[in-house]
């Protein structure tokens, strides 16, 4: 049965959209589908906050509505450090407005620790270091306690989908050398999903990356095969359901 997967997305973000799509080449009968809303900046204060009011999300789910998807992802980390009530709230209102099952990153990145049992997680992601800060005691709210770190500094939405995966991979084997028993690459505009299944191997421990994890949360929302996408690492082997 076809599945059609509604993914909101930040505008500037380059890498989610193509990462998405290869993803699903070669699983029959799921397509996935892209509604963006403006996001240039990931920083603490209130102008680049207020990027990511409800009133300018909600929309974006209306439209992706209108191709009667069935299930709806808001594909961005920003609960991470806003709070993740702030997307609980979010998914209520989307399933409100569409009757559609939603989620976004930063909750599927958190099932996803669940779900594998996850005990010493390592956060890599862009950004600065205050709002890194932020999203550790964000995540320790949830019992998510970040282990180890890595960061790159970086404010400007767009420069973090220029960012080399060799990069990437540089910081995943560094939080993993100290001691992070799963590592979840947090944000979707890091080129670092077709990474994961290979430094699995190399590392022995879970590599979820922000975009892999919601697809991977919202086909299985959507009632599809997650095990289709098995080669993309450990995660499409593992149901949120049952955790």
């Amino acid at each position: 049965m076809r599945k059609r997967l509604g993914m909101i997305t930040p505008s500037s973000n380059s890498v989610l959209e193509p990462v998405t799509s290869t993803m699903l080449a070669e699983a029959t009968g799921v397509t996935a589908h892209f509604s963006r809303f403006r996001v240039t900046e990931i920083a603490l204060d209130a102008a680049a906050l207020n990027q990511f009011d409800a009133s300018v999300m909600l929309p974006a789910a209306d439209l992706l509505a209108d191709a009667k998807v069935d299930a709806i992802a808001w594909n961005g980390t920003s609960a991470s450090w806003l709070g993740v009530s702030r997307d609980r709230s979010l998914c209520e209102a989307i399933t409100a407005r569409t009757g559609v099952p939603a989620t976004t990153s930063t909750l599927a990145c958190i099932d996803a620790a669940r779900a594998l049992g996850a005990k010493r997680v390592g956060l890599v992601s862009p950004y600065t270091s205050d709002v890194q800060r932020r999203i550790a005691d964000v995540w320790a709210e949830e019992r998510v306690i970040p282990h180890a770190e890595r960061h790159l500094g970086l404010r400007d939405n767009f420069s973090f989908g220029e960012v080399a995966p060799a990069t990437i991979a540089d910081m995943i084997r560094a939080v993993v050398a100290d001691g992070a028993d799963a590592v979840v690459i947090l944000c979707t505009n890091l080129d670092g999903a077709a990474l994961a299944a290979s430094l699995e191997r190399e590392l022995n421990v879970a590599v979820l990356d922000s975009v892999a994890v919601t697809l991977w949360r919202t086909l299985e929302l959507a009632g599809g095969d997650i095990s289709a996408l098995a080669p993309w690492g450990r995660i499409f082997q593992t149901s949120a359901m049952t955790r």
